[in-house]
């Protein structure tokens, strides 16, 4: 972990190793900054209240406040309990994904047949979740930075390769005190992540 400080604000830096997480906790007011240090590289990103630990990031409830299922600068990411979580407040690429769950072993399995022993983001986020006495999710629907999810009149999609080139970022304030989780997506075997999964960075700005 690297801090810097500018003026009066803290920074606090993190980088993420291709295929794995961090759990961080970000108080109300703090600023989340995820970066895609090389490009094209998807990011699951979960959250839950630090007050109730059952008040979780809701991709259901977030689509059903926008109206959407599509989400944009200035909009909101809601919680389980229809309360307003996090603001996107910057955006260089504009494309995510609201509806795909985490990546995990029966998934590897269904769709490549080789899920025995694979690194997940479902297992990357419930590990770092059970360390901070969150029960065990069943089911994670993270918010899918940087993921292109393309629709079609008929109602299917297909998951192309992020539009996200290198450096390109997302900024999100916490709408309220947050225990974060956030996973260098572990899909290699699709176009999902370029063919190649990479690392991220992750800066937490606090005053």
């Amino acid at each position: 972990m690297k801090k810097e400080r500018q003026g009066m604000r803290m920074n606090r830096e993190y980088i993420v190793p291709a295929k794995n997480g961090i759990k961080i906790r970000a108080a109300k007011g703090a600023t989340i900054t995820i970066v895609d240090i090389e490009g094209k590289q998807v990011v699951d990103f979960f959250a839950a209240g630090v007050k109730n630990k059952n008040e979780i990031l809701s991709t259901g409830v977030t689509i059903d406040c926008n109206e959407s299922l599509a989400i944009k600068r200035d909009q909101c990411l809601y919680t389980n309990h229809y309360n307003k979580m996090f603001q996107i407040i910057e955006d260089t690429v504009g494309t995510h994904d609201l509806i795909h769950p985490c990546c995990r072993k029966e998934m590897y399995e269904y769709f490549y047949k080789n899920g025995k022993d694979h690194p997940s983001c479902y297992e990357n986020i419930t590990d770092k979740a059970n360390e901070e006495g969150i029960p065990l999710l069943l089911e994670v629907h993270p918010f899918n930075i940087f993921m292109n999810t393309k629709f079609k009149a008929d109602g299917s999609f297909e998951v192309l390769a992020p539009l996200s080139k290198a450096n390109d970022y997302i900024v999100l304030k916490a709408l309220m005190d947050v225990n974060v989780f956030i996973a260098s997506c572990s899909v290699s075997e699709s176009s999902c992540n370029g063919g190649r999964c990479k690392p991220i960075k992750v800066i937490i700005g606090t005053s």
